[in-house]
Parts: C-alpha cells; sequence; structure tokens
C-alpha cells in the first residue's frame, strides 16, 4: 500500500460536496439576480447582471433581527456553560448518587420535540410575565443545549487525570477553585464546543421564536426572514440576501472552530 488516496474515491467525495453545498450556492445566485429576471426560464445558472438591492434591503430592514438572535445566542451560550459545566464536573469527578439516572434523564430530555416544550413554556412563561421576552427567550433555548453541554463536559471532564485533581488539593484548593482554575482551563475544547453549538442553536430556533416571543419588540433573524418572505413574497432577492447573512456568522464560527470541535467531541471516546 502506497498510502494515496483512490482518484475515484476523491472524484465522489467532490461530487457529493458539490450536491450539498449547491443550495447555498442558489442560494447566492438568487440573491445577486435582479427582480427583473427572477422569472426568467430557464433561470440563469450565474447571475450575468449582478445587483446588490437584496443586500441594501438586509441593511436597512434586517439588522434588528440579527441584533437580536446575537443577544440571544451569545445569552444562551454564557447561561448554557454556567449551567452545564459545573453540573459536568459533579458527574465526572464528584461522582454524586444517582448519576446513572441523571445521564439517563439528560438523554431523555434531548429526545422530547421542541414543540411540545415551548406548549410547556408558554404556560409557564404567561403566569411569570417574561411572555415575549429576551431573557423567556435564552432560558429556553438553553433547556436545549444544556444536556448537550452536560454530557460533552463530562465526556471530557472525566478524562482529566485525578493525579492533577489531588495535586491541587495538596496545594489547599478546595472545589470550587480545583473547578475554577484547574478543570475548566484545560477544557477549553469542550467549552468551545458547547458553545458553538448553543449558538448555532439558538441562532437558528424558529419554534421557541414564533411561540414565546413573537409579540415581543426585539425579534430574531428566524422570524424576521419568516414575516419577510410573507411581506415581499416577489422580492426573492431579498429574501435569500437575508438568509446569505444570517449564515455569515454560523459559517465564519464553523471555520473558526472546528478543530476545537473535533476535539471536543470526540473527548472520552478512546479510553487508555
Amino acid at each position: 500500500m502506497n498510502g494515496k488516496r483512490p482518484w475515484w474515491k476523491t472524484v465522489v467525495g467532490l461530487v457529493l460536496t458539490a450536491i450539498m453545498l449547491f443550495p447555498v450556492y442558489w442560494m447566492i445566485n438568487v440573491s445577486l439576480t435582479p427582480t427583473t429576471e427572477m422569472r426568467k426560464s430557464p433561470p440563469d445558472w450565474f447571475p450575468l447582471h449582478p445587483t446588490l438591492e437584496g443586500y441594501q434591503a438586509v441593511i436597512s430592514q434586517q439588522l434588528p433581527y440579527l441584533a437580536t438572535s446575537l443577544i440571544v445566542g451569545l445569552g444562551t451560550v454564557v447561561l448554557t456553560v454556567v449551567l452545564s459545566a459545573p453540573a459536568a464536573f459533579s458527574l465526572a469527578k464528584l461522582r454524586p448518587a444517582g448519576r446513572g439516572i441523571l445521564n439517563f434523564v439528560l438523554l431523555i430530555a434531548q429526545m422530547i420535540p421542541g414543540i411540545i416544550m415551548a406548549m410547556g413554556f408558554y404556560a409557564i412563561y404567561l403566569n411569570l410575565g417574561i411572555l415575549n421576552t429576551l431573557p423567556g427567550l435564552i432560558i429556553a433555548d438553553s433547556t436545549i443545549a444544556v444536556p448537550f453541554g452536560v454530557l460533552i463536559f463530562s465526556a471530557f471532564m472525566a478524562g482529566i487525570p485525578n493525579e492533577l485533581m489531588q495535586a491541587a488539593k495538596i496545594d489547599g484548593a478546595g472545589t470550587w477553585r480545583t473547578f475554577r482554575s484547574i478543570v475548566m482551563p484545560v477544557s477549553r475544547n469542550a467549552v468551545v464546543t458547547v458553545s458553538l453549538f448553543a449558538f448555532l442553536w439558538a441562532w437558528s430556533d424558529f419554534i421557541f421564536s414564533s411561540t414565546l416571543n413573537s409579540g415581543g419588540d426585539l425579534q430574531t433573524i428566524t422570524l424576521g426572514i419568516y414575516k419577510y418572505i410573507g411581506n415581499n413574497n416577489q422580492e426573492w432577492n431579498a429574501i435569500m440576501a437575508t438568509a446569505v447573512v444570517a449564515s455569515i456568522p454560523t459559517a465564519v464560527l464553523l471555520v473558526l472552530a472546528q478543530k476545537y470541535v473535533a476535539a471536543g467531541v470526540t473527548a472520552g471516546a478512546v479510553k487508555d
């Protein structure tokens, strides 16, 4: 074996990649197409007369929605890490009684459909008076990310040598100090992984946004796109431009954090 990849596997990989990325390319193509050429048959495979009128509409109409999604996404990341990291540390290192049941409950929590959770949150938020508020939406989005975060953090922290914990204890560090000064710094990959997925879930959320915040003054980009389609169903270049702009933050984050995500997701998969 010379270690070289067969040429046909490369071709198959390129073809499959092109098929998966074609919707993204077509979204960009339509976003640059003038409105007068939108119903052209057959359509142009390339924007022969590109225009930025769709992106001008995004800047003038959709920026508040993007800003709201950014606030909700960052808030969800902070709340998810704050809750899931200590919980995972307890399960992985402190080993409380009933941790097996707790892990099972976390798995079950991820299987509950979002629409069912949204209905429950609606009744609770209505009684608490936090319906149509950003804090309420952040809490709801975090309920999806926290169980995932606990599982990722637990797998990663379980692989931290106990000798490191014992050395910190000998030096006089308590449980909280050990967690804050020893465990969290070496869990960088897990932190990035959990933060990224929490942000992506909050950024792309539609069910909670449409159920719990559809009447709020500040609404997310998913609701912005939904309402934009209803109000401007002929201006597909503006709709697609909105989708392109909304995809940029997630694409950039995925590219920048891919090596940390790969290390964080596979943590704990191999045991010595």
